[in-house]
């Protein structure tokens, strides 16, 4: 047992032993991020199920067409009271919009709240927040695209504790989730939404321990697992 013991410091001692110390954690590192990529890849949702609960209103993150006309379904099905679309192109008309509805677009004059001052998901979560607070909502459906909809939940639940997100993925036909490996751009976005997502929840989980300790609110947003 001694000589194992000896042995192990042996290996490690030095600067030799520094070096393959380092050597062995990052291998170690990249085992676990590789490892988390194929569980990440693999929880992304492959149908888009419309939800059967009601909600107070639905956040749109805009970056693709149908995921507006979604939304204004839901709206005109009696989901939710209004809709918040964010991050839209500050050129873009609400005559433009409408046009993306195939249905509910008689509702963008009432019950509908346009963004166009948020640049990315940080600032969706942001000025989604807002619109939550000045409406006094307690639970949003969320509409965002399938591979998107984990960090868009974690950063919303980041800025939002005790808020329930809704998720409504949005499957786009020309990101193959069903067997991505054999698709090198769908293999290439997952990664990349991986690798953002990876600090999403870092942020979510020091804004929950910083709650804690200073013994705010530390009810968290019901966040589905990814």
């Amino acid at each position: 047992m001694s000589e194992q013991r000896q042995e192990r410091r042996g290996r490690f001692s030095g600067f030799l032993g520094g070096v393959r110390l380092i050597f062995d954690g990052m291998l170690f590192l990249l085992v676990l991020l590789f490892i988390g990529f194929i569980v990440f890849a693999n929880s992304i949702d492959r149908e888009a199920q419309v939800p059967q609960q009601t909600a107070d209103g639905i956040v749109v993150l805009t970056g693709g067409t149908s995921r507006i006309d979604r939304a204004m379904k839901l709206l005109a099905a009696g989901k939710a009271q209004r809709v918040f679309i964010t991050g839209v192109y500050r050129s873009t008309t609400v005559e433009e919009l409408k046009q993306l509805a195939s249905q509910g677009d008689q509702y963008f004059n009432c019950c509908v709240d346009i963004d166009k001052e948020a640049r990315n998901t940080i600032d969706n979560a942001t000025k989604t927040a807002e619109w939550v607070a000045l409406h006094g909502y307690h639970s949003i459906i969320v509409v965002t695209s399938n591979y998107h909809m984990p960090r868009a939940l974690a950063e919303l639940a980041r800025v939002m504790p005790g808020v329930t997100f809704i998720p409504y993925p949005v499957v786009d036909n020309n990101v193959h989730v069903h067997r991505w490996w054999t698709y090198p751009g769908t293999t290439n976005l997952l990664l990349s939404e991986y690798l953002k997502y990876l600090p999403a929840l870092g942020r979510l989980g020091a804004t929950n321990l910083v709650r804690n300790f200073l013994g705010g609110d530390s009810s968290t947003a019901e966040v589905p697992e990814p």
